[in-house]
């Protein structure tokens, strides 16, 4: 054991940078998955732990007001209900910010959908005019219990009375209202009623609303709401950051692995003479594969241990929505399994890929014993003796002496140049040369006993064709022995090349990512935002005084005037977003990923998340029910949708009226000038509107992704550091092996500034192989998981935004560079190497 340490010691003061690095690298993956694990939790779990509190409906159904909807409580698996509630929609004020919302009676406190109150208290009889928020509509008011809220347009007050949290779809600025609670006397002239319904079986919710639209009647059905889509909003993009995460973790983790068993297997070839030695001393196959195993599990155990410490102790202390999700995660059941499975499942599958390349180390042979040619013998030594050999795997080329002749010669005379040096087969390999017989007459390209290569394909180990070609072309004869030693040792080149190919495609994933992002805020309309404000209208003001307000402010560049209305499905089992937006002669800029944009009667364009719920493609019809009137539109072309999980189908406001004449516009999209500011003008048109008009600015899904691009740089330094560990390795591995060469290189007039350079090159000319192949798989794999992403939250796919080629090529280029740059300094020390010291390590 003692021995087994001091080895493992010895090897630690050798090898400590490249120590260190595992052990950032190790624990940089471990946060990154307990990040991913705390930002699952962090998704799922609140608005599963208030569903569950509040006993929540499975399914929100508003109706019109004279549908009897207390039948629905006598359905088939309906467990049991909340409400009806009369309903109205209207807008709150307070602090100069407004919101839509609606105001939804009830007489006590609900049993089914039964809201939790985070601050204040419920509705009391005492204060007629009292109201409950839901948290996050009060957290964009700005509004406390105790506050007053007017109702624009009239001279009416609320005053808050309490926030809660609520299972329900959350408000969100001009696409969800936000949720009031208020007693029946604050609510005099409801226009609508709500009803909510608790299955029996949450599987069973299409049937359900299917059912229920059967009893109600079409035509009674406003809008229907389900728990999977109130829990895939809530999720938001909590989930997509978890998934980013758990991804690059996972693929780090990968990474890290190929890159501690390439650099155990480079170790042991370089350390193939020590560990012969040590099992010819008494060590066992066993010991020597401990003396690896236990050393790197030790590295990573402490990287580890480390990462978990650091986000018990500070995760919660992490900007933005991260140290949220940590703080959130450390009080979830699971978390204490999490934080103790992830680094042991990271350790384990490190040392599975140590104990690989560690148990090659054990089927090492001990040194062999010398022995002396027996005459007329028929044994392996013998004929190995009389072709030249000489037990080392070194085809000798002058008579080799015994071990303590050639140990007492290195201690009392450094070996003269004109001795023959047993050269390896390698260094032949390498340089092309071959062994003349032992009369024939050295040539002025021979090296003692060696001729020069002669015109020979590569299949006989000398130089290739083309490497002849560049030589005599007058190529650097240092580019292209380096070139040359990559080519010759193609396997171990080619390993070499992919385990650093793959924290090179992660980072162009990283980069790709980063860029996507940059789209979304850049260029927003490429990604299905023209307009940056939406406006919406009361009764007060008409279509014309909407218009004279919006064309005066010289910062409007094009205002577009559109409906937007719930739809039932066909098979009635959902609803959807229809929307008229601009008109046939001024048409809505959307941005299309696939078909063309819409321009004759009853056409339409669709999101993927539509496409996918009814299951149909472009160029299809579909007939959907507003109301009592059936609409057929035909599909021609895939919109990018941020909104309503791409459950959304667009024609024109023309289209809408051939159905209904009297169709009004009820908002506007407005597209601003360049330079224009949407705060500004979002103040100046509410201003101009006299509280008629109700400015947002257009939710950008981006806006919630900016931890992410903390979390990408990131991910960019830890496989950065995987990386550097493996071109650490490369690097060692191509000195180590040259140290054979050297006397050869030495001895055919090369100069110590050219072996350097034969390194450098071959270093190069790996890292140039594993850029260009990282890039050319990282690109499109890139744009594929950014798409499938986009397919998955409904937007669709088309985002995908890769860097551009410049930034690939500086890319490429610093990675190059570097690689030769580190190579530069190891490859010139083992160039200057006394000519005794390398006798040492190629005997």
């Amino acid at each position: 054991m003692r021995a087994t340490l001091r080895w493992a010691h010895s090897d630690l003061r050798t090898h400590r940078g490249e120590a260190l690095f595992l052990v950032l690298a190790t624990a940089g993956i471990v946060v990154s998955l307990l990040l991913a694990t705390a930002l699952f939790g962090y998704a799922t779990n609140p608005w599963q732990r208030i569903f569950t509190q509040e006993r929540g409906a499975h399914v929100w159904i508003h109706t019109a007001e004279s549908a009897q909807a207390r039948k629905l409580a006598d359905l088939d698996g309906v467990q049991s209900v909340a409400g009806p509630y009369p309903a109205a929609s209207t807008t709150l004020a307070s602090r100069g910010t407004r919101a839509s919302v609606e105001l939804r009676a009830t007489p006590e406190r609900p049993t089914v959908g039964r809201p939790l109150l985070t601050a204040g208290h419920w509705l009391d009889p005492a204060t007629p005019d009292g109201v409950v928020l839901e948290s996050r509509l009060a957290r964009a008011l700005l509004a406390e219990p105790g506050d007053t809220l007017t109702l624009p347009g009239t001279a009416r007050t609320v005053t808050v009375l309490g926030v809660a949290d609520s299972a329900e779809p959350r408000y969100r600025p001009g696409e969800q209202p936000g949720l009031v609670w208020a007693l029946p006397s604050a609510l005099p002239h409801p226009t609508s009623q709500v009803i909510g319904l608790r299955l029996t079986d949450p599987d069973d919710t299409g049937y359900a609303v299917q059912r229920a639209v059967t009893v109600l009647g079409a035509g009674a059905i406003g809008e229907v709401s389900t728990w999977q889509q109130a829990r895939a909003e809530a999720q938001g993009d909590n989930r997509l950051l978890g998934q980013v995460l758990g991804l690059f973790g996972v693929g780090a983790l990968l990474a890290a692995g190929l890159a501690v068993h390439g650099a155990i297997s480079t170790r042991i070839r370089g350390h193939l003479r020590d560990i012969s030695v040590l099992k010819a001393i008494g060590f066992t196959p066993a010991q020597v594969v401990r003396v690896f195993l236990f050393q790197h599990i030790a590295y990573a155990v402490l990287g580890a241990v480390s990462a978990a410490a650091l986000t018990q102790a500070l995760g919660s202390r992490f900007p933005g929505r991260l140290g949220d999700a940590v703080g959130v995660w450390q009080g979830l059941p699971g978390h204490t399994v999490a934080l103790f499975a992830i680094p042991v499942g990271a350790v384990l599958f490190i040392g599975a890929t140590t104990g690989l390349a560690a148990w090659r180390a054990g089927r090492v042979p001990p040194v062999p014993v010398p022995r002396g040619p027996v005459a007329g013998g028929r044994g392996l030594g013998a004929r190995f003796a009389a072709k030249g050999g000489s037990g080392t795997g070194f085809r000798a080329l002058a008579p080799r002496p015994s071990a303590a002749e050639d140990h007492s010669a290195r201690l009392s005379t450094p070996v003269p140049v004109s001795v023959p040096v047993p050269v390896p087969v390698p260094v032949r390999r390498t340089l092309g040369f071959r062994r003349t017989a032992p009369g024939d007459e050295r040539g002025a390209g021979s090296v003692h006993g060696l001729q020069a290569p002669a015109s020979a394909g590569p299949s006989s180990g000398r130089l290739s064709g083309l490497a002849r070609r560049a030589l005599a072309l007058g190529m650097p004869p240092a580019l292209v022995l380096g070139w040359h030693t990559t080519i010759v040792r193609r396997l171990r080149s080619l390993a070499t090349v992919a385990r650093l190919a793959l924290p090179l495609l992660l980072i162009v994933v990283a980069m790709s990512a980063w860029t996507t992002i940059d789209r979304f805020h850049s260029r927003p309309e490429q990604i299905g935002l023209p307009a940056a404000l939406t406006v919406h209208t009361d009764a007060g003001l008409s279509d014309r005084g909407t218009r004279a307000v919006l064309d005066r402010d010289p910062q409007v560049a094009a205002a577009y005037p559109g409906v937007e209305m719930a739809a039932l499905v066909p098979g009635q089992t959902a609803t959807i977003a229809l929307r008229g937006l601009g008109t046939r002669h001024h048409p809505y800029p959307y941005a299309l990923a696939e078909g063309r944009p819409a321009r004759a009667d009853d056409e339409a364009v669709a999101g993927q998340g539509l496409l996918e719920l009814l299951d149909v493609h472009v160029g299809d019809w579909v007939r959907m029910t507003v109301g009592d009137q059936p609409q057929i539109l035909h599909i021609v072309g895939r919109s990018i949708e941020p909104e309503n999980a791409g459950r959304v189908i667009s024609t024109s406001l023309d289209t809408l009226r051939d159905n209904d004449p009297h169709l009004a516009p009820t908002l506007y999209q407005l597209r601003l000038r360049p330079g224009a500011d949407p705060q500004t003008v979002a103040e100046q048109l509410t201003t101009a509107g006299h509280g008629h008009l109700d400015v947002h600015a257009v939710t950008n899904p981006a806006d919630g992704l900016s931890p992410l691009r903390s979390v990408v740089a990131g991910l960019i330094v830890v496989l950065a550091l995987i990386g550097l560990v493996e071109l650490l390795t490369a690097i060692g591995g191509t000195v180590r092996e040259g140290e054979r060469d050297l006397l050869a290189l030495k001895a055919i007039g090369l100069s110590p500034r050219q072996i350097t350079a034969i390194t450098v090159t071959a270093t190069g000319c790996t890292a140039l192989a594993a850029v260009v192949a990282g890039t050319a798989v990282g690109t499109p794999l890139a744009h594929w998981l950014i798409d499938a992403q986009g397919r998955s939250s409904g937007i669709g796919a088309g985002i995908a935004q890769g860097p551009s080629p410049v930034l690939l090529v500086l890319f490429g280029a610093a990675a190059v560079l570097g690689a030769a740059g580190l190579a530069a300094l190891p490859a010139a020390r083992a160039a200057r190497r006394r000519l005794a010291d390398t006798l040492s390590a190629v005997t």
